[in-house]
């Protein structure tokens, strides 16, 4: 799936927040902080067609699982034809990953991706979604984000001791990176 089926889907869904996929230096960047060489468990909200899911999977060890949590049927659907026994996706909110965690018998993730449009999101829904996001994370684990704006930082602080950005200027738009975590000091 390409740009043109991102404006299709921005056109039909407004919840879809983008026009392009996100770049490959805004996929590198955030996936830094992502430790590969053990078995990990991964939540992706917000995967759009999955350009940061095939990236993960060819990364994953044998072991590790991830779950994509999709509102939009289109890029579900497009997820689903990536066809790997460590991919489950959910054609959900991610204001359900306490349930949909719990259903595979996952007690915490060890990262969650998030590129959901927050500032769509009202005050409630965004606290929950987070509270519920620092809730299922393991001790050691971390929320990653990507929004077009800085304007995530307050929430995050609420919900997370450990809370740092950085900025990716080769997407488009450009994007401000969020590293959040259960623990202080954790680069």
């Amino acid at each position: 799936m390409g740009t043109l089926s991102y404006i299709k889907n921005f056109i039909k869904d407004r919840q879809v927040a983008s026009i392009t996929p996100t770049s490959r230096f805004t996929i590198g960047r955030v996936c830094a902080y992502i430790d590969f060489s053990r078995d990990i468990r991964i939540v992706e909200f917000g995967p759009a067609d999955g350009v940061f899911t095939r990236f993960i999977l060819e990364k994953l060890s044998p072991a590790s699982e991830i779950i994509a949590i999709e509102t939009n049927r289109n890029f579900a659907d497009a997820l689903n034809g990536l066809h790997d026994d460590r991919l489950t996706v959910v054609n959900k909110s991610a204001e359900d990953v306490r349930e949909i965690l719990e259903s595979k018998n996952w007690k915490r993730a060890d990262y969650i991706i998030s590129g959901i449009p927050f500032s769509f999101l009202n005050e409630e829904l965004k606290h929950r979604i987070l509270k519920d996001s620092a809730d299922m994370l393991a001790e050691d684990g971390r929320f990653l984000g990507y929004q077009t704006s800085s304007h995530l930082k307050p929430y995050l602080s609420e919900h997370f001791p450990s809370v740092e950005t950085e900025m990716e200027y080769l997407n488009l738009p450009p994007m401000c990176i969020y590293i959040a975590g259960r623990q202080k000091d954790r680069r």
